[in-house]
């Protein structure tokens, strides 16, 4: 891979990874819309966790948070309101994780890089974020978090593992459909995502141990000018969704998929 490959998969991906767009599915169109091969899943999981260490620091109180809330369920501490949260966003991770094991041991993640399968994927769960979106209440925050919620996100982050549906889209629009204000299913959605993308950059280290040396280096570069770039963009839509509704993201999704449906 060259250095612009490189720059261009993490801008994609960092921009696109938070917001309810579908890094994923924009991973996949790289190489349809450009003379570059197709990266690979390795370097897709690569900047994926770029993106991970970006949710790290940005939310980094919640994260710590949750820490204490794990130490608190083995009897080191007694924060009960974080121990519940530690345990409902560790049962709201399951589903993906079940789903993406079998999607892994199977072999079918390769037969998922379809342009048709991206583009149908944009336009049907874009259209449920915008009616999520437009009839849902704002009446709950990330701390009302229950088991009910937990476990119906998660399902939906399970989806997400299809390219072009969108974690951060699929996990918000089902935040919202629940309730959660704007703003906290954004936040509801960037830390379930920690242990589900952790576990995927941990199957991932399987396929690192394998690479030459010129892969596990494209995947470093990737992954750091990830962080970077996802990091900017996560403060940009923490800021944006105080302001504004996601029909924006609605209307670009559907007019991308309608777009390579009638071109690609």
């Amino acid at each position: 891979m060259t250095f612009f490959q490189e720059l261009l998969i993490a801008l994609v991906q960092g921009i696109t990874e938070f917001l309810p767009i579908s890094s994923s599915g924009h991973l996949i169109l790289i190489p349809k819309l450009t003379d570059f091969p197709d990266q690979g899943p390795l370097i897709d999981v690569a900047v994926h966790v770029g993106s991970l260490l970006a949710i790290i620091l940005y939310f980094r109180k919640d994260v710590m948070g949750l820490a204490r809330g794990g130490f608190a369920s083995v009897g080191l501490g007694k924060d009960d309101a974080q121990r519940r949260l530690f345990w409902f966003v560790a049962i709201g991770t399951i589903p993906a994780v079940v789903f993406g094991l079998f999607l892994k041991l199977g072999g079918y993640l390769e037969g998922f890089r379809s342009t048709q399968l991206v583009a149908v994927n944009l336009i049907v769960f874009g259209i449920l974020l915008g009616i999520a979106d437009r009839f849902g209440k704002e009446t709950k925050d990330y701390e009302d978090m229950s088991l009910k919620d937990a476990i119906l996100v998660g399902l939906a982050q399970a989806m997400a593992l299809i390219p072009g549906t969108s974690r951060s889209g699929a996990t918000m629009t089902a935040a919202r459909a629940l309730g959660y204000k704007r703003v906290e299913s954004a936040r509801f959605s960037f830390l379930l995502a920690i242990p589900a993308v952790a576990g995927a950059g941990l199957l991932a280290a399987f396929d690192l141990a394998d690479a030459t040396a010129q892969m596990q280096q494209d995947a470093l570069v990737a992954g750091i000018l990830t962080f970077f770039t996802a990091l900017a963009t996560m403060v940009f839509l923490m800021n944006f969704l105080k302001k504004a509704s996601m029909l924006v993201f609605v209307i670009y999704r559907v007019a991308l998929g309608v777009a390579l449906l009638a071109f690609l």
